[in-house]
Parts: structure tokens; C-alpha cells; sequence
């Protein structure tokens, strides 16, 4: 059977960063993010007796390490479906993977609805976030709709990813900046690894509780300038441990400074307007909606810049009838 998904990326305002199961990949501390409307990933699968091997095809390329992983999320499904049929996977993303914008979020997100539903598994909305936790771990925030906690469970059954608040419970914007196109040298998979080799990781996992709960009565009452910088203090935070890890990890680029620098003058002018980052060079730029259209218009002249995305909240993963092949 043939299915199709379209999965939105997202940008935690809490970070996932270490984990306490790597297999599992159960973080080291909960986290909440936003769906985006215009980072998205659309993936068709077919189960089909006539395929000989899995087929894999990531943005019109067959990249053997990147196929290995999905033909392991494969297995991971075959094996709950009680299958041995291959597969062919044929995958898109509408903007660029590997610079730190989550496209193996909105990935595996897809590739998990799309994959549980061709395999005939009538699986739930929590069953479908820790499938996708295991592919990759923020997959789990892409499936549920709007803005989205990942539970910190200890165990397999209880860390998935709950809806917190609809996609139009509040009318913000999230303008992302692509500062590069060049992929990161060290993926965030193996940048997680080395979340406590820095001194300061347990500090912050002693600090996060209090923060979540912080974020989230910001989000409640939607104040939006207690929640803006408690983005930047997070962002910036992340970045600290992996710039003090053992390597040291460092995704800043130039551009990515020059950006930040723009949004503290864009406040200096009266926009109200904050930064967030993920593990990369690529720059989140959280406002009211109103102010976007402007925002954009006024990063697309630092230099460097390539270009901005407009993103609002976005529900989660949803299938399509509209397939790639």
C-alpha cells in the first residue's frame, strides 16, 4: 500500500540537548516547541512484494548513510506490522537539510505516519510520537498540532510529545533567517553525545525544570516579552554548552552573529522582536505576526543573509493524497 505525509519542522523554545538513552534516544530533560507552516517535509512509501530491496530517495538523491537510517526506521515498523515487504520511500523537503533547521524532525515525523499507515497499522497519536522519538528524537514534537511539550519520561511508554496549545492559539510569527546553505560538519546526533563533557551541562539540567514551568505561564498568559527573552537566555545557553564541550562544538558562523546583532538594533527601534537558535548556523527570529512582513525585509539586508522563511504555527504530521510517485 502506498501513503503520503507532510510533516512540519520545529523550533523548540526549550531545548532537547543530551540524552539519558541513546538507543531510545529519551532526553535528558523535557522541552517545548512550535510547528512550522513553511519548513516541510512530504514523504510517499510504498509496500509493495514487487520491490527486491528498500529504495530510498531523499530530495532527488540516494545518500547510502542517510538511507541506512531510514531503512532501520523501516525495519522498526515492519517488525510492529508483522511484514517483510520492502519498500520504495521517496522524500522532499521545501527548504534546506542539515543547517541546523530540524529537517530530520519533519522527517521522521513523515516518514513514521507515512510508513505506520502504508504498513496498515492503526496506531495512536502517542504511539506515532515515540516511533518517531526512536528515528530521530525531536520527530516526536512534529507529530502533535500547534505548540507541543515533549514529556521527560524515564522510559520508553512515557516520553512522547503532547499538543499544549492549538496552532492558532496565539498569532506569532517564527521569520527564519538562512544564514548558509553549507550542511553542518557535526550532526546533532553526534553532537548529543557529547552534551556532558561540558562543565556547565549540569547546571543547566539542575536550572530546566524551573524554566519549562517559566516558558509555560509565559505561554499561558501570552507575554510575549517574558517569553522572548527567556528564548534568547535558552538559545544562547545551548550554545554555551556546546561551544564548551570536549570537542567544543561550534555551528556559529558570522552571519549567524551578524543577525543576532540586527535584532537587538531592530529593538533599539521599537520592533519587538527575539532570537532563537538550533543546532546550527540558521537563525529563528520569533515576533508578532504583524511585524514579520517587516522583520524580513529589514534581515534580508545583512550581509550574508540568503534568505528568510515566514513560518506560523502549523499543525503536526497529516497524511496527503497527493504522492510522489
Amino acid at each position: 500500500m502506498k501513503k503520503t505525509a507532510i510533516a512540519p519542522s520545529n523550533i523548540a523554545f526549550i531545548k532537547y540537548w543530551g540524552r539519558k538513552n541513546e538507543e531510545l534516544r529519551l532526553p535528558e530533560n523535557g522541552s517545548i516547541s512550535m510547528n512550522l507552516s513553511n519548513l516541510l517535509t512530504t514523504t510517499t512509501v510504498e509496500f509493495n512484494d514487487m520491490y527486491q530491496n528498500d529504495q530510498v530517495i531523499i530530495d532527488g538523491e540516494t545518500n547510502e548513510s542517510e538511507a541506512q537510517k531510514v531503512i532501520k526506521h523501516l525495519d522498526r515498523i515492519r517488525e510492529i506490522a508483522k511484514i517483510k515487504t520492502l519498500a520504495k520511500v521517496v522524500s522532499t523537503n521545501n527548504f534546506p537539510s542539515g543547517t541546523g533547521l530540524s529537517s530530520s524532525a519533519s522527517g521522521f515525523a513523515a516518514l513514521t505516519v507515512a510508513a505506520a499507515s502504508a504498513a496498515e497499522l492503526s496506531l495512536s497519536e502517542k504511539e506515532l510520537s515515540i516511533l518517531a522519538r526512536i528515528g530521530s528524537g525531536s520527530a516526536c514534537r512534529s507529530i502533535p498540532d500547534g505548540f507541543v511539550e515533549w514529556l521527560d519520561g524515564d522510559t520508553n511508554d512515557t516520553s512522547y510529545a503532547v499538543s499544549i496549545y492549538p496552532k492558532d492559539y496565539w498569532n506569532i510569527s517564527d521569520v527564519v533567517v538562512v544564514a548558509s546553505n553549507e550542511k553542518k560538519t557535526v550532526s546533532t546526533t553526534e553532537g548529543q553525545k557529547l552534551s556532558q563533557t561540558s562543565p556547565f551541562f549540569e547546571t543547566r539540567l539542575k536550572n530546566i525544570s524551573k524554566k519549562i514551568t517559566d516558558l509555560k505561564k509565559y505561554l499561558h498568559d501570552k507575554n510575549f516579552t517574558e517569553f522572548g527573552k527567556l528564548l534568547e537566555l535558552e538559545a544562547l545557553e545551548l550554545h554555551s554548552i556546546m561551544l564548551t564541550s570536549t570537542p567544543s562544538l561550534v555551528y556559529l558562523l558570522p552571519n549567524t552573529l551578524r543577525i543576532i546583532h540586527e535584532v537587538k538594533k531592530m529593538r533599539d527601534d521599537g520592533i519587538e522582536v527575539y532570537f532563537t537558535l538550533n543546532t546550527g548556523q540558521d537563525v529563528h527570529l520569533i515576533c508578532m505576526a504583524n511585524n514579520a512582513q517587516l522583520i524580513s525585509e529589514r534581515v534580508r539586508n545583512v550581509e550574508g543573509v540568503k534568505h528568510t522563511i515566514i513560518n506560523i504555527p502549523s499543525n503536526g504530521t497529516v497524511l496527503s493524497e497527493n504522492h510522489l510517485f
